[in-house]
């Protein structure tokens, strides 16, 4: 049994339940939506892990999931108003999600990907310093809640971006003196300030040892959201060199992914800049533009394809 935790609505956790239902695997889906429904009963005994998951009339014996593809967020915000007015489905969110990670944690499915895995992009610098080990470029970084040391970082570079420290998900953008106006307000906040690297951005998705390579083609700082700078973005499939290729398969296995999305940039002088490696990458994304088949990549390795 393969077990997909996360959203219904969530477009990845959906395009592989269908991979997988096209080569009629068993599939148990763990539907956040459906919280007030679940119950999960989790015994560790002599050794043995027990217990059962049910989701309405639906059950499924923990020790027949062999295979885990999670994606979950935290299920009392995704209920939102239905868990702020009533305490105790908010409650009973709160203990499904710690015990259904109790038991991924202690697991012998495969999964994709173990929680341990993807700590690392929960701080960028220190996962920009493991890059670093596995021959990639990584642009200056700098992290302060100091105006006056952005400012010198600025002009010691000329060009440089800012964005979010953690994993959580910012606006890429690049430091003007319109920006520069409101320096102050990062004494309140950590913001990672880095150099700005030319070049051709590649999203790069690994699964077990195959790649699947995007080349972005865009002026903007960042291409998730050309729109807002009125710049066109393109992404078509591309291709990498091979020491390249095999740098990124072996800085997924190093973080312990058997599945990421990593972001490089070909320089103009051909160097290779990495700037992160999500470990849970909303790959639908980058296959609806290019019929890239990384869903059923995903699918056959949840199967052991």
């Amino acid at each position: 049994m393969i077990l997909l935790w996360g959203a219904e609505s969530d477009t990845p956790l959906s395009a592989v339940a269908a991979a997988l239902d096209r080569r009629g695997a068993p599939v148990f889906r763990l539907d956040q939506h459906r919280a007030g429904e679940t119950e999960i009963e989790l015994v560790l005994a002599h050794g043995a892990l027990g217990g059962e998951l049910r989701v309405g009339a639906e059950a499924c014996a923990l020790a027949d999931i062999a295979a885990a593809y999670v994606r979950p967020f935290e299920t009392r915000v995704l209920l939102g108003e239905a868990a702020a007015a009533d305490p105790v489905l908010a409650a009973h969110a709160a203990r499904l999600d710690q015990t259904v990670n109790a038991f991924l944690d202690v697991s012998a499915a495969r999964q994709v990907n173990p929680a341990a895995a993807m700590a690392s992009n929960g701080s960028k610098p220190y996962q920009a310093s493991l890059i670093a080990q596995h021959g990639f470029s990584i642009p200056d970084t700098l992290v302060t809640t100091d105006p006056t040391a952005a400012l010198d970082f600025r002009a010691r570079h000329g060009e440089i971006i800012y964005k979010s420290v953690s994993g959580v998900r910012s606006i890429v953008s690049r430091l003007s003196d319109r920006h520069a106006e409101r320096l102050e307000d990062i004494a309140w906040c950590p913001t990672q300030f880095q150099q700005y690297v030319p070049g051709v951005d590649h999203r790069v998705h690994v699964v077990g040892d195959r790649l699947f390579t995007c080349e972005i083609i865009s002026e903007a700082d960042d291409y998730r959201y050309a729109h807002r700078q009125d710049q066109a973005m393109s992404v078509v499939e591309g291709r990498l060199p091979d020491d390249v290729a095999a740098r990124c398969r072996r800085l997924a296995a190093a973080l312990g992914l058997a599945f990421a999305g990593v972001d490089l940039r070909r320089t103009p002088d051909g160097d290779w800049c990495c700037f992160e490696v999500n470990p849970s990458p909303a790959f639908t994304y980058y296959q609806d533009l290019t019929g890239l088949p990384i869903a059923e990549a995903v699918a056959a390795l949840l199967v052991g394809d």
